[in-house]
């Protein structure tokens, strides 16, 4: 059963309120969904899967956590939260939202691809169930 998403505005507004916020001079997040079209097709061309039903997805919490404290000794890093979702997933539904703050565009933007691919590659279990 997937989780109640966080509210993104929500989330800037505690960003901002933070200690570190002053240091920020961007805010980039990402969010995950479920998408209909299986990963492989997508990313190889492999036409013969049908769609995606659902997702089981699942995560590794303590690497998620050390990933976050990583993250924040990145170059120009101040800020870093993560929401992963769990459970049986339908088309639509979030399965991440990660926000970052820094403090100019570049190293934002790299942290935030950094962050989602450790994310995407070491510390999460994703399997996608076919229509």
């Amino acid at each position: 059963m997937a989780l109640s998403e966080p509210s993104l505005d929500q989330w800037l507004k505690e960003a901002k309120l933070d200690p570190q916020a002053q240091q920020c001079g961007m805010f980039l997040a990402h969010n995950g969904v479920v998408r209909i079209t299986p990963k492989q097709k997508v990313r190889e061309g492999i036409e013969a899967l049908g769609d995606v039903s659902v997702i089981e997805f699942s995560y590794d919490a303590d690497g998620v956590d050390a990933a976050v404290a990583e993250a924040l000794t990145w170059q120009g890093v101040y800020y870093v939260r993560v929401w992963l979702n769990e459970g049986v997933l339908k088309v639509g539904d979030s399965i991440m939202y990660v926000l970052i703050g820094a403090d100019i565009r570049p190293n934002c933007i790299d942290a935030l691809q950094n962050l989602v691919a450790k994310i995407k590659t070491e510390l999460v279990v994703e399997t996608e169930i076919y229509a």
